[in-house]
């Protein structure tokens, strides 16, 4: 069916709602609008969905959400767990409760039962909630920090962890063999509640959910001795971890902690923000501003679902607030973990650390430093999970900690996704402890640097919207492949790796061989000089993506290392 054709269908079939129709009646003489509406469905990808919200078969809606849940529930119905249930959380977004209730009463209609959360949640009490109760698997409405036209919906399996192999696919597969969308199931939630296939979870879960977040603090004395002097700003950006990360600071002795009011509250227009992203640096703005009214040790933000946590820390020395990326406060927290649970005895046997393949080289060093083992996934933080779910089953690892380089990591294993309050509370944690030695978070951060070296990250995007955005991301990953760069500027490539095709090319020897990890459409060259780059297009955004990283000698000298790096991976694409 052509594109035509699907916006006629729409238009015209008695199972569209009315509203649906006069947002499509409003588009009807704009035909680039339409065909890219309707050239092609919503793709659900391995995580699930993520799109503009709207009116067509290429957006977010209750229809292509509730064919999603259609499939999903296909899946678990061959798979034999329906019994079990699913539980469903979401954020602050526009449409976001709509989708959740969407999703749990196609459930419901299948015969699976949906436990909902009575308001918003963070993503990574999903995680924690769906082994809780024992679920089959889970579903987190949200589009984490995309922009506030978009929304998302994320599959969880039983694990706690996104959807991994074979169950990615196979939900792939059952999505993608739905047709007909008058085909979809629902059914009344008033139904659904008497038949018991629709309940509501809420406090029972949040209390939980503390007692396993305060399992993950080494050192509470340290936090009671500075309790009443340690100073906190921080922003929820109106989103989910608002009521989560004021009520674990609190329940651990923090008196002072600051909440920048006018983004306290959820709003799913972010009035406050350009761009609800711990990474851009216009989006601390308020936050900065109550910091240096407040003369606080420490900023943090968390994004709109609360799995990703940005910081910014008192430099006593400038007085100004230095900003800190995903590797750098990941490799502050990784560092205080295995020194602590080193010199403490508490380091579990055969430990390890997960990270993935885009994330900081220092993590090799520290973890060499502490005699840690340490594991590279491919990117996405489903794959750290996984790989706790792979030791609990083969007893082969213990995991102490995970991070990505995109602001997210875990402590602990209450949860299978990277998750925003823990980091909040380890970081607290480790800024009281640097409070009581007399130093701030960037005097700890230049100590890690000096012990093993300047490694120093960035990222290069480029966005291309629409089918010819996409022809043209996948014109740019070919012409890599085919012909991979021997070196970028001064920096010779020692080994180039491609994920999708599985094969790997050695040009200090020129030897070939294998990929070790799973599919997927990654290019990774290794360079000189502990330096590296990857490409890959982008899973949730129209964008290919180009991670870089290097380590020097000093924070002067890395950053000129680094813009030379970046400048060669320009003249390449």
């Amino acid at each position: 069916m052509g594109y035509k054709e699907a916006f006629d269908l729409w238009l015209n079939n008695d199972y569209f709602d009315q509203e649906t129709k006069n947002e499509l009646l409003s588009i009807r003489n704009d035909e680039k609008e339409v065909e890219d509406r309707f050239y092609k469905d919503l793709e659900f990808g391995t995580g699930g969905l993520r799109g503009v919200i709207g009116a067509g078969t290429n957006r977010m809606n209750i229809y292509t959400v509730r064919k999603a849940s259609q499939g999903l529930a296909n899946y678990i119905i061959k798979a034999g767990t329906g019994a079990k249930g699913v539980a469903i959380a979401y954020d602050s977004r526009r449409m976001s409760p709509e989708f959740a209730d969407c999703a749990a009463l196609c459930l419901a209609a299948n015969g699976i039962k949906a436990y909902v959360f009575d308001a918003l949640r963070p993503t990574p009490e999903l995680s924690f909630a769906l082994r809780k109760l024992g679920c089959t698997a889970g579903i987190v409405v949200t589009a984490s920090h995309n922009p506030p036209e978009y929304n998302g919906y994320k599959v969880y399996w039983e694990d706690g962890a996104q959807v991994t192999p074979p169950h990615d696919t196979g939900i792939i597969a059952e999505v993608n063999a739905i047709s007909d969308y008058t085909s979809l199931k629902t059914m009344d939630k008033e139904e659904a509640v008497k038949a018991g296939l629709y309940e509501v979870i809420g406090k029972e879960i949040d209390d939980a959910y503390m007692v396993e977040l305060k399992k993950q603090i080494i050192h509470p004395e340290v936090i009671a001795a500075v309790a009443n002097d340690i100073k906190i700003v921080y922003t929820p950006f109106h989103g989910t971890g608002n009521v989560p990360v004021r009520r674990i600071l609190a329940e651990l002795g923090f008196k002072n902690v600051y909440v920048v009011p006018e983004q306290e509250e959820p709003d799913p227009d972010f009035t406050t923000l350009d761009y609800p992203n711990p990474e851009d640096p216009k989006a601390f703005t308020l936050a900065l501003k109550l910091a240096k009214e407040k003369h606080a040790d420490i900023v943090m933000a968390t994004d709109p679902d609360a799995d990703r946590l940005g910081i910014y820390a008192l430099d006593t020395k400038s007085g100004e607030y230095i900003p800190f990326t995903g590797n750098m406060s990941g490799m502050l927290i990784a560092e205080y973990i295995l020194r602590e649970r080193t010199a403490g005895g508490t380091m579990p046997k055969d430990p390890a650390l997960v990270t993935t393949i885009v994330t900081t080289n220092m993590a090799h060093a520290i973890t060499k430093a502490y005699g840690v083992k340490e594991i590279d996934t491919l990117t996405g933080f489903k794959y750290i999970g996984e790989q706790i779910k792979i030791f609990e089953q083969t007893g082969c690892n213990n995991y102490v900690f995970g991070l990505e380089e995109s602001y997210g990591c875990l402590a602990g294993t209450h949860a299978r996704d990277k998750d925003a309050v823990v980091a909040v509370m380890c970081l607290c944690e480790v800024a009281s402890w640097c409070k009581k030695q007399g130093i701030t978070l960037w005097d700890m951060m230049i100590d890690v640097y000096e012990k093993y070296g300047y490694y120093k990250e960035t990222q290069y995007a480029i966005t291309k919207k629409g089918k010819e955005g996409l022809e043209e991301i996948a014109a740019m990953m070919d012409k890599l492949r085919k012909d991979p760069p021997k070196e970028f500027g001064e920096l010779k490539v020692r080994k180039f790796l491609d994920y999708k095709e599985h094969k790997t090319i050695d040009f200090e020897n020129g030897t070939t061989g294998e990929t070790d990890l799973p599919t997927s459409n990654v290019l990774y060259f290794d360079l000189e000089n502990d330096s590296w780059c990857c490409a890959r297009p982008s899973g949730t955004e129209p964008k290919i993506k180009f991670y870089m990283g290097i380590r020097g000698s000093s924070l002067e000298d890395a950053a000129a290392k680094l813009d030379a790096l970046t400048e060669a991976v320009k003249a390449h694409i």
